[in-house]
């Protein structure tokens, strides 16, 4: 007989990040919610039970800022780990980080974002409020970088 568990588990869960370049600038949200709330992210979020990472990258590209966009393929896969004061673990995200090509849209804040950013290589190196991956992920896709990083 399996003993019930006391404890609640924190499992990895799995996100994807759309990685959207347009016109020599890169496609960023600001997060309304935890994890990084406040900070400027790629668009993104969860993969729903059975759902293609590819589509998984576009749809939350769209229902976050109203962009249409093709996926390209997957670039490359983040972590993400919160924890509390104690040293608690809050959250774990696995993210796959999608390349996508802009299709149409005008970028408006929706969902989990409250604000959209068009930012270039000098807004990005500026801004303080940038995650640190996603800083990592738009300067590959600015200087492009990112070609040797993509599997189809």
């Amino acid at each position: 007989m399996a003993m019930p568990l006391t404890t609640p588990v924190n499992l990895p869960r799995v996100a994807v990040s759309a990685a959207l370049l347009h016109e020599g600038r890169v496609l960023m949200i600001r997060r309304r919610h935890p994890p990084n709330a406040g900070m400027l992210a790629l668009p993104g979020g969860r993969v729903e039970p059975g759902e293609p990472l590819l589509a998984a990258a576009v749809r939350e590209l769209r229902e976050e800022t109203d962009i249409e966009a093709e996926p390209l393929g997957v670039m490359t896969a983040v972590e993400d780990r919160q924890y509390d004061p104690g040293g608690g673990l809050l959250s774990h995200y696995v993210i796959v980080v999608v390349r996508c090509h802009w299709l149409g849209g005008t970028a408006v804040a929706r969902d989990d974002a409250s604000e959209t950013h068009w930012l270039d290589a000098g807004a990005l190196n500026d801004d303080a409020a940038i995650c640190a991956s996603a800083r990592m992920i738009a300067n590959q896709l600015l200087v492009g970088e990112n070609s040797a990083m993509m599997v189809r």
